[in-house]
């Protein structure tokens, strides 16, 4: 296990370059391809070889043994051709020494933020409180698959129009990318706030588990889209080179958040421990948003709150609880899900709509594609 980790650890330089170097389809291609290969493989090793934890390790170090030298392959043939070979540069790393040393106290006080809360709660709440809270937790943490793909894409052109000082198209980028945030993590988050006991039982199939954990649902869910909503943001920052806010904001939100979470727990159970993420990273959203426009992209502000944020994501609540509350109450599980699907698809096209910049690409790809239909017609 430790060989795994350290190797998984230096998979991670090379995965960075290739997305820094902005090769995500190659990334994604090679990614998918080599975790089919870990996970199908561990399987047949189970089933066929030797079903033990040792066998099973086994082949995860053997496997990432592969990945390293495919993804050292693909990194180097992506990288510009230099005129020396790569060699080790203390200089190289005393460069970098303040952005990574923020990055590293960014990263420890986000894992403090968002795991410590977990270890408190395990001994404020009954095993059952926590065991709903602990699902709830889980649901609403899948929102984050809808926004991690846009900022891993985002960040690095945002880098690298700082670095070419394209102001003008990065501040199109930062709108498109928030914009987009908005749209898929809010579409989504929505849906699951309205629908929270629908998902809960269709996910499960226990009504009482999903009823006890529906409003914890709907709550984290809202606190997990507020936190989405900064991740363009702080990837603007950290393409900036600007750590320094992002590392205060958190010193900040540990010493609040732990003495809240041991204030609320006990008077209100989990929910006020939800609550308590809730008021945090809504405090992120009207307050620490602030001293980033002071420091960059100072006439941004109000369009990011107006055109980013509330049109899109009041578009998607609207349609989300409208929806909602049109649904038949004696409809059939498969039917419930058809009826989600559908939900989920309609605020989806009603959020994008109401987002300019994804408006607009969506418009601009439908005319490309009725233009070809024609011309293919014509043919």
């Amino acid at each position: 296990m430790g060989v795994v980790t350290a190797l998984r650890f230096v998979e991670g330089i090379y995965r960075s370059a290739i997305i820094g170097l902005q090769k995500q389809v190659l990334y994604n291609f090679v990614s998918s391809a080599l975790a089919t290969l870990r996970g199908l493989g561990a399987v047949g090793v189970l089933m066929w070889y030797s079903p033990t934890i040792e066998s099973f390790f086994l082949w995860q170090g053997l496997v990432s043994v592969f990945t390293l030298g495919v993804l050292a392959n693909v990194t180097y043939r992506a990288l510009p051709k230099g005129e020396r070979s790569g060699r080790f540069s203390v200089a190289a790393l005393r460069g970098i020494a303040h952005f990574a040393g923020g990055m590293m106290g960014i990263t420890f006080l986000t894992l403090l933020l968002t795991q410590m809360d977990k270890i408190l709660l395990s001994k404020l709440l009954t095993l059952s409180e926590y065991g709903y809270y602990t699902l709830a937790t889980v649901v609403a943490s899948t929102l984050y698959m809808l926004t991690s793909p846009i900022t891993q894409a985002w960040f690095p052109r945002l880098s690298a129009l700082y670095a070419a000082n394209n102001q003008p198209e990065l501040i199109t980028k930062f709108h498109q990318g928030a914009q987009l945030v908005s749209v898929f993590m809010g579409s989504a988050a929505f849906v699951m706030i309205a629908f929270a006991q629908v998902v809960l039982q269709l996910w499960t199939c226990e009504p009482e588990l999903a009823q006890r954990s529906a409003r914890l649902l709907s709550i984290l869910a809202l606190g997990n889209l507020l936190n989405g909503l900064m991740w363009i943001p702080y990837q603007t920052q950290l393409a900036h080179g600007w750590t320094r806010l992002a590392l205060w904001i958190n010193v900040v939100s540990v010493l609040i958040i732990f003495p809240a979470i041991l204030w609320a727990t006990p008077r209100y159970g989990a929910e006020g421990a939800a609550w308590v993420w809730v008021s945090l990273n809504t405090g992120y959203v009207l307050i620490g948003i602030h001293f980033m426009f002071r420091k960059i992209l100072t006439q941004e502000k109000w369009r990011w709150y107006w055109q980013d944020l509330l049109r899109p994501l009041v578009t998607a609540a609207f349609v989300a609880s409208a929806t909602a509350w049109a649904m038949p109450s004696t409809l059939a599980e498969p039917l419930q899900l058809v009826w989600l699907l559908l939900a989920s698809a309609l605020t989806l096209l009603a959020s994008a709509m109401a987002a300019p910049a994804v408006r607009t690409v969506l418009l601009a790809q439908a005319k490309h594609h009725l233009q070809s239909i024609r011309l293919s017609t014509l043919l």
